[in-house]
C-alpha cells in the first residue's frame, strides 16, 4: 500500500513551522530529531525569526506541519508563514500536491480555527500594537482558520507522552512520502496497450460521470486472467496525480478473515495517515464510514479494491457512494463477476481478455526459458501448451516454470499429462505442480498457503525455522519462486496468487473434510472455534493461527481442548476474547504467540523445554516462570500487571531476544546471564528504575533500546556487555553513568537526550580494574538537551576522549575546559544553544567543525591562544557561530578556515570585523565568510550595484573571490554562482556543500565573501574561450528565488582577483572592445 510519492524535485519532505520560544528546544526539536533520523528531509528553523522569507522552502516541501502553540499567533512572522503554507497549498498549477498537517499543542483547536481565546487575544494584541490593515488581518484569520481544517492531531499536557505522538505523526508522512511503486509482473507481457485502454476510461469524461464528479470503474475477468497485474500497473501510471492514494488488496480474503472493520482500519492507516495502533480501533462499521468521509471528502482520492465479491464490502469501504471522496476522485474495483458490478452501480467496466497467441508464446518462453527467444527444437511443444493454456497468464506462468531446465522428453511427458485433465481444469494443473516438489518444500508450501500470504519473508522464515528446527532451509523459498507458486513484492511480503492459495488450502482440507480437527492445520475462524469449544482436536493438529476479526463473541470453552494436540508446534491466537484460560497447553509446542493471554500463569503442567518463541503481548501477568526453557524469544509488550521478570529468565541461555516494551508497572528485572542475547529493549517501562545486574559475559548483546524509561543508575557489571555497539536513553529523567562503560570496548555510539540531568561516577572496582588513563572508544555521543554541568564536562571528557563527533547541544554548563584538547580524534564539536557558555577553553588538534548557534553568553573566542599547543598545522574548517548576540571578538583565524559563518552576531567589534575581513586572510581565495556589515572590503577592485558583475579576460578563467553586500532572507539558499562566457551559461560545482545548505534569516546589511575555491565549472570551460582573444565573462548571484522574490538579494557585488593565481594583465574591468559586449 502506498499513499504519497516522495517527489525527487522537490527539495524537502516535511516544512516545520513553529513558535520557537514555546517548542523549539523540546517538542520540534525531538520532531525535528526523529523525521531526520528516519531519513525524511525536513527544513528546521533554527533561528527564533521563524517565518520571514521562506516561501521558498514552503514551495520545495512536500508536507508542511504547523505546530499550533499558545503564543504561535503572537508572531506576525509565524502568521506570515503561515499564509504562504495555506497559499501554496491551494495553488492550482502546482506540479506537486502539497499536504498540511496541524499540530495542536496544548491549544484547542477550536481557538485556532475561530480565533478564540489565546489566538483572539493574540490578534488583538498585534492589531494594537502594529496597527495593520484590515487586509492583513483577514489573511491571517483566513489561514488560520482553513489550516485548522485539515486533519492534523490534538496533543494536551497529561493526555499521553510525547513521543507517543512523535510516532504517529512520523508514521503518518512515512506513509505521505512512500515512493516505492508497487509490483507488477517479472514479465509483464501485453500490458502496456491494457494499462493505456483503462486510462482513457478513467480519464474519459471524469467530472461528468456522477454527480459528485467521481470516477467508478470496474474490471473484471475469470481467476488467473491478471487483473490485478493490470489495476497495479494502472495505479502506479496515475497515483502522483492525486492527493492520496491506496490500493487495498485481497478484500475478499481480508474481510472473511479479519472483517469489515479491518479493512476501514488498513484503509485508514494508509490513506488518511493514521498510525496502525492501538489508538486506532473502530468500533463499527459506521463509525468508520464516518471517519472515512471526514477525512476524505474534500480529498482528490486513487482507490484501487481489489478482489470484491460482496456489496458489503463495498458499502463498508465507499459508504453513501462517490461523495465520500473529493472531485476528480477515481475508484477502481476488481472484481470476478460482472454481475456484481452491474448490481452496485459501477456502469463503467474492462473486461480483460486472454492473452493473444504471440503474446501467449512470449510470456511462456520468458517462464521456461528466462528469454523471449524460441528455440526450434521446442516450436512444437510451445505451440502445444499455448493452446492448452488458452492464455491464461497464470496458466502459463506455471506451466513454464515448471517445464524451466527440462528437456524435449520432459516437456513431452508433461504435456500429456496436462491434455489428460478434463475441462483444462487450472486447480489440477496447479496440483501437478505441487505434487512434483519434494516433500519439505510441499510443507513450506502449504503453510504459506494457509497463513503466512502477505507475512515479511523475515518473519516466515523466522516462524518455520523455528516450527522445523534444523529440517527447515531458506531455499526451499527459492523453488517455491521459480516454480512461479509465490512471488516476494516491493515490501519483501510473501505473495500467492488465489487460485494457488485456494489449491493449498483444498489439499489441507481434503485430508480430512467433514472434520478440521483431523486435519494438519486450521486457518479458519469457524473450524478453530469449533474445535476448541467441542474438543475435537486430535494429534494430526500442527498449526493453528486465529486471526479473530475484532469484535468477534467470545470462546465458550471449558480451557482442555489442547490435551489432545500432542503434536501442535505453532499456536498463534491474536485476540482477546475466551472465557477463560486454558488448563493444557502441549509440551510439543514450538511457536506460542497468545495477544491478551486469558490466565494469569501458564498451565503447571506445561514444560516448555521445545519452546522457541513465546510472545505473550497485553496479557494480565504479575511475573512468568520459564525454567529449562530453550526459547529464543520472550515478548511481554504491553502486560500492564507485570510488575517484574522471574529470576528464571535470567538464566534462559538460548533466548536473543527480551522485549518488555510498555510495561508501565514493571519495577524490577533479575540479575541475568544470557549467553545468547542480542537484543534487550525495556523501552517505556516507565517504572523501571534500575538496570539489571549482569552476572557475567553477555558477548551477543549489540543494542539497548531504554527509551523512556525511570532507570537512573547502571551497575558496574554494564561492563560484561563487551559487544555492545549502541546504547540509546532518551527521556528518562536523571542518569547517573558509572565508569564501567569505560570497560565497552566496542560501543560506538551513545545518544543520551532529553535527560534531566545526566551524571558520571566512580566506582572502586573499575578504577582498581582499568586504572585512570584508559578511556572509552564511543566514537559519536549525543548528550543533547540533558542539563549537563561543569563537573560533568571535566570527568566526561577524560572518559570519552576517543570521541569522533560530540554533540553537547542545548546543555547549561558554563566553561568548555581546556582538556578538550585531550580528544585527539575529535573532528566535529557541536555546542549550539548552549546558552550560559561563557567560555571555550580549548580546540581538539584535529577538530575541522565547530558550531556554537546561539549561544549568547559567549563573549570571546580567541583561536590563536586556543590552537597555540597544536604540534601540526590546525585542520579547523567550519567555525559557525550564528546567533551569538554578545559575541565581540574571535580572533586568531587559522588558515585553514574554509567557512566561517557570524550571521546575526551583531556584537562584534568594529576591529574585529575588520580583521575578519583583511585581505591577507583571503589571500588563497579559499574561505567563504558571512557577518553583520555594510560596506565592501577595499580589496575588491571591482565593485558594481545589483547582484552580478561583467568582466574580460584572455587564456583561461581567471581566479576570483566574490563578495555580496546586502539583505539576507530565510530561505534555503541553494547559492550557486552563474557563469556566463561569450553568451555561454556555464555549469557551476559546489565543493562545500556545508556552506551552500544555510539558510539565512533576513537580515539587514549582512557580507558574504565567496573563496575562488567555491566556483568551479562541471562544463569543459575551454570550449566556449576565443583563443588569443579577449573572452567576456558575467558572474551573478542566484540563490534561487526569483519565483517568489521579496526584495533585492544584493546590494552591491564585488570581485577579487587573486594575483597569485592569475595575471592581472590577463584581466579588463572596461570593454576592451570598440563595440558592445555580449549580453
Amino acid at each position: 500500500m502506498a499513499v504519497s510519492p516522495r517527489s525527487s524535485s522537490l527539495s524537502y519532505d516535511v516544512f516545520i513551522s513553529f513558535r520557537g520560544e514555546d517548542t523549539r528546544l523540546g517538542f520540534t526539536a525531538f520532531l525535528y530529531k526523529t523525521l531526520s533520523d528516519r531519513g525524511i528531509r525536513t527544513f528546521f528553523d533554527h533561528n527564533d525569526d521563524a517565518g520571514r522569507g521562506i516561501a521558498k522552502a514552503i514551495e520545495e516541501s512536500m508536507i508542511s506541519i504547523i505546530v499550533f502553540s499558545e503564543n504561535y499567533a503572537s508572531s506576525t512572522y509565524c502568521l506570515d508563514e503561515l499564509v504562504s503554507i495555506v497559499d501554496s497549498y491551494t495553488k492550482k498549477n502546482n506540479n506537486h500536491r502539497r499536504l498540511v498537517f496541524p499540530v495542536f499543542y496544548n491549544v484547542d483547536p477550536s481557538h485556532v480555527r475561530y480565533q478564540k481565546g489565546i489566538y483572539a487575544e493574540a490578534l488583538d494584541a498585534l492589531q494594537k500594537k502594529n496597527k495593520f490593515n484590515s487586509d492583513k488581518l483577514k489573511k491571517w484569520r483566513n489561514a488560520l482558520n482553513q489550516a485548522a481544517n485539515f486533519s492534523g492531531c490534538h496533543f494536551k499536557h497529561g493526555d499521553g507522552y510525547e513521543y507517543e505522538l512523535i510516532d504517529r505523526i512520523v508514521d503518518m508522512v512515512s506513509s505521505k512520502i512512500d515512493s516505492s511503486p508497487l509490483r507488477v509482473a517479472d514479465h509483464p507481457v501485453g500490458l502496456n496497450y491494457r494499462v493505456l485502454e483503462v486510462n482513457w476510461l478513467l480519464n474519459d469524461d471524469v467530472a461528468g460521470s456522477n454527480g459528485a464528479g467521481v470516477k467508478v470503474l470496474g474490471i473484471y475477468g475469470m481467476p488467473g486472467m491478471g487483473k490485478t497485474t493490470l489495476a497495479r500497473s494502472v495505479y502506479n501510471s496515475i497515483a502522483p496525480k492525486f492527493d492520496a492514494f491506496c490500493f487495498l488488496e485481497d478484500v475478499r480474503e481480508n474481510s472473511a478473515k479479519h472483517g469489515l472493520i479491518h479493512i476501514q482500519e488498513t484503509l485508514l492507516t494508509g490513506i488518511a495517515g493514521q498510525k496502525k495502533n492501538m489508538n486506532l480501533q473502530l468500533a463499527s462499521v459506521g463509525e468508520g464510514l464516518l471517519l472515512l468521509k471526514h477525512m476524505l471528502h474534500r480529498k482528490k482520492v486513487l482507490l484501487v479494491l481489489d478482489d470484491v465479491n460482496t456489496s458489503d464490502q463495498l458499502k463498508a469501504i465507499v459508504g453513501g457512494g462517490p461523495n465520500y471522496f473529493g472531485y476528480g476522485s477515481a475508484i477502481i474495483i476488481t472484481t470476478r463477476d460482472k454481475q456484481f458490478l452491474t448490481t452496485n452501480g459501477v456502469d463503467t467496466t474492462y473486461k480483460i481478455e486472454a492473452l493473444t497467441k504471440d503474446e501467449s508464446l512470449e510470456l511462456l518462453c520468458w517462464n521456461a526459458f528466462k528469454t523471449n527467444k524460441i528455440f526450434p527444437d521446442f516450436l512444437d511443444l510451445l505451440n502445444r501448451a499455448t493452446t492448452y493454456a488458452s492464455g491464461l497468464p497464470l496458466a502459463l506462468e506455471v506451466i513454464g516454470s515448471n517445464l524451466y531446465g527440462k528437456g524435449v522428453e520432459e516437456w513431452e511427458s508433461a504435456l500429456n499429462s496436462y491434455e489428460k485433465i478434463p475441462s483444462k481444469d487450472i486447480q489440477t494443473i496447479l496440483k501437478q505442480t505441487y505434487h512434483a516438489l519434494d516433500r519439505d518444500v510441499r510443507q513450506i508450501f502449504l503453510d504459506i498457503a494457509c497463513f503466512f500470504k502477505g507475512y515479511k519473508l523475515s518473519e516466515v522464515e523466522y516462524l518455520l525455522s523455528a516450527h522445523y528446527g534444523y529440517g527447515f532451509e531458506p531455499h526451499h523459498f527459492k523453488v517455491l519462486l521459480e516454480k512461479s507458486l509465490i512471488q516476494i513484492d516491493e515490501h519483501n511480503r510473501v505473495k500467492m496468487h488465489d487460485l494457488i492459495q485456494d489449491m493449498g488450502r483444498e489439499i489441507v482440507t481434503q485430508e480430512s473434510p467433514e472434520h478440521p480437527g483431523k486435519r494438519s492445520r486450521l486457518w479458519l475462524t469457524k473450524d478453530i472455534v469449533d474445535v476448541l469449544e467441542n474438543n475435537t482436536g486430535t494429534s494430526e493438529i500442527q498449526s493453528i493461527i486465529l486471526d479473530f476479526p475484532k469484535y468477534e463473541k467470545v470462546v465458550q470453552w471449558d480451557g482442555k481442548a489442547f490435551k489432545k494436540m500432542n503434536h501442535l508446534q505453532i499456536l498463534i491466537i491474536r485476540s482477546q476474547r475466551f472465557s477463560e484460560g486454558p488448563k493444557n497447553l502441549p509440551n510439543s509446542l514450538r511457536v506460542l504467540e497468545w495477544w491478551g493471554y486469558p490466565s494469569q500463569t501458564l498451565p503447571s503442567y506445561f514444560y516448555p523445554e521445545k519452546l522457541s518463541v513465546l510472545k505473550l503481548p497485553h496479557s494480565s501477568f504479575l511475573s512468568l516462570e520459564l525454567s529449562k526453557s530453550k526459547a529464543k524469544e520472550l515478548s511481554l509488550v504491553r502486560c500492564q500487571n507485570l510488575v517484574e521478570i522471574h529470576d528464571s529468565v535470567g538464566f534462559l541461555d538460548k533466548l536473543k531476544i527480551l522485549n518488555v516494551q510498555g510495561c508501565g508497572k514493571l519495577r524490577t528485572v533479575p540479575p541475568i546471564h544470557l549467553t545468547s542475547l542480542e537484543h534487550l529493549n525495556l523501552s517505556q517501562c516507565s517504572s523501571l528504575v534500575s538496570f539489571p545486574e549482569i552476572l557475567g559475559n553477555m558477548k551477543n548483546i549489540t543494542t539497548l533500546s531504554l527509551e523512556y524509561t525511570a532507570i537512573s543508575e547502571f551497575p558496574y557489571s554494564i561492563g560484561y556487555l563487551p559487544r555492545l555497539k549502541s546504547l540509546e536513553l532518551h527521556g528518562c529523567g536523571k542518569l547517573r553513568l558509572p565508569s564501567s562503560i569505560i570497560l565497552l570496548s566496542e560501543l560506538e555510539e551513545l545518544n543520551i537526550w532529553q535527560c534531566e540531568g545526566l551524571q558520571l561516577y566512580k566506582q572502586d572496582k573499575c578504577i582498581e580494574k582499568v586504572g585512570s588513563t584508559v578511556s572509552s572508544n564511543v566514537k559519536y555521543i549525543d548528550f543533547l538537551s540533558c542539563n549537563i554541568s561543569d563537573e560533568f564536562i571535566q570527568i566526561g571528557l577524560a572518559w570519552f576522549s576517543n570521541v569522533v563527533e560530540l554533540n553537547l547541544s542545548a546543555n547549561n554548563f558554563t566553561i568548555l575546559p581546556t582538556c578538550i584538547k585531550e580528544c585527539r580524534l575529535l573532528t566535529t564539536l557541536i555546542l549550539d544553544y548552549c546558552m550560559h557558555l561563557q567560555e571555550i577553553g580549548g580546540i581538539p588538534p584535529n577538530l575541522e567543525i565547530l558550531s556554537a548557534i546561539r549561544c549568547t553568553s559567549l563573549k570571546d573566542l580567541d583561536l590563536a591562544n586556543l590552537l597555540a599547543s597544536t604540534e601540526v598545522s590546525c585542520p579547523l574548517r567550519e567555525l559557525i557561530l550564528d546567533d551569538c548576540e554578545n559575541l565581540q571578538e574571535i580572533k586568531g583565524i587559522p588558515l585553514s578556515i574554509e567557512l566561517l559563518s557570524a550571521r546575526n552576531c551583531r556584537s562584534l567589534t568594529a576591529s574585529c570585523r575588520r580583521m575578519l575581513l583583511i585581505q591577507e586572510l583571503h589571500v588563497n581565495g579559499n574561505k567563504s565568510v558571512c557577518l553583520p556589515g555594510t560596506q565592501m572590503p577595499e580589496w575588491f577592485e571591482n565593485c558594481s550595484k545589483g547582484h552580478s558583475i561583467s568582466f574580460w579576460f584572455r587564456g583561461k578563467f581567471p581566479a576570483i573571490s566574490l563578495c555580496i553586500v546586502g539583505h539576507m532572507y530565510k530561505i534555503p539558499t541553494k547559492f550557486r554562482p552563474i557563469v556566463i562566457i561569450n553568451g555561454n551559461i556555464m555549469k557551476t560545482e559546489l565543493p562545500t556543500k556545508t556552506w551552500f545548505d544555510f539558510e539565512f534569516p533576513m537580515l539587514t546589511d549582512h557580507i558574504f565573501i565567496v573563496g575562488e575555491r567555491h566556483i568551479k565549472f562541471e562544463d569543459n570551460v575551454d570550449e566556449v574561450l576565443s583563443e588569443n582573444e579577449w573572452n567576456h565573462a558575467v558572474v551573478s548571484i542566484d540563490i534561487e528565488f526569483k519565483s517568489n522574490p521579496i526584495g533585492q538579494f544584493a546590494a552591491w557585488i564585488g570581485l577579487h582577483v587573486i594575483k597569485q593565481k592569475c595575471s592581472m594583465g590577463r584581466i579588463q574591468f572596461t570593454n576592451p572592445f570598440n563595440y558592445q559586449p555580449i549580453q
